[in-house]
């Protein structure tokens, strides 16, 4: 049976242009070990770990890439690892949130938002990021209606810095504006937390694009025995069409080939 892979099921991520994997990588677990819920403890793996990953994940079919400021040094390292690579990548990062000394704060002023994409360019060595989204602390409709993050953004993407731009919100009302004027909402969806859906169906509705964050509950998801709990996160992921791509967050690259040649199978069978 040769490999299963992600290469025949890229699709468009919204109406941005941009083609992606129906799995992305996120790289929270390449820069910070810090505040990071998940049921199982990790270290942070080295340069040529970090190397290998990236490969299997290209090998298999993933063209999504997902970090932020407030991963710790995962911009920084990505730089490097990714040089020669960039044509290959859809990069998103992230504005509003920065974590130093264990500790997370926000802003959402034009001033911080321009400086962290300029900051976010330089370190991860490129001229345009493909997505930026806004890192919510949860008061999603007070960023979005009082705060300058939003029009900062338009202006960027109409600058050419960055090809599209959205945000990553808690709550159904902040994701919905959010489609509003942007093109991305990352959401949360899985077996245990479903309340954004009306959020995906604006998106499917509008031409909008869906990325999901938690896909798979962090590792949480107790399921009756003999289902497969990946299996049976993204079926229900995928039943969804306004779903673009799911971020997985894993270092592990036995998770990743199950994770996509699960996803494999859940497309060929729709």
């Amino acid at each position: 049976m040769s490999l299963a892979t992600l290469h025949d099921f890229h699709r468009p991520l919204g109406s941005t242009g941009l083609t992606v994997s129906p799995l992305g990588l996120g790289t929270v677990k390449l820069g910070r070990d810090q505040g990071v819920k998940y049921p199982n403890g990790f270290q942070i793996p080295g340069d040529d770990e970090a190397r290998m990953l990236l490969r299997q994940a290209r090998e298999l079919g993933i063209n999504l890439i997902d970090t932020a400021p407030a991963y710790g040094c995962s911009e920084e390292r990505l730089g490097p690892l990714l040089r020669g690579q960039r044509q290959d990548w859809v990069i998103v990062s992230k504005v509003g949130e920065e974590f130093t000394d264990g500790l997370s704060r926000h802003d959402f002023s034009a001033a911080h938002t321009r400086m962290s994409v300029e900051r976010s360019l330089q370190r991860l060595e490129t001229d345009f990021i493909d997505l930026v989204l806004v890192h919510s602390d949860g008061n999603d409709m007070a960023i979005l209606e009082h705060q300058e993050v939003y029009a900062t953004l338009a202006a960027l993407k109409a600058e050419g810095k960055i090809r599209g731009f959205g945000f990553s919100g808690k709550t159904v009302e902040g994701g919905l504006k959010a489609l509003e004027q942007g093109d991305c909402a990352m959401v949360t969806y899985n077996l245990n937390e479903q309340s954004e859906k009306a959020v995906i169906d604006y998106a499917a509705a509008h031409g909008k694009a869906i990325l999901v964050k938690k896909a798979l509950a962090s590792g949480h998801v107790c399921l009756s025995p003999g289902v497969d709990p990946v299996r049976a996160s993204f079926e229900l992921l995928f039943a969804q069409p306004g779903v673009a791509s799911a971020i997985v967050g894993t270092i592990n690259p036995l998770h990743l080939a199950h994770n996509v040649a699960t996803v494999a199978q859940v497309l060929r069978g729709h």
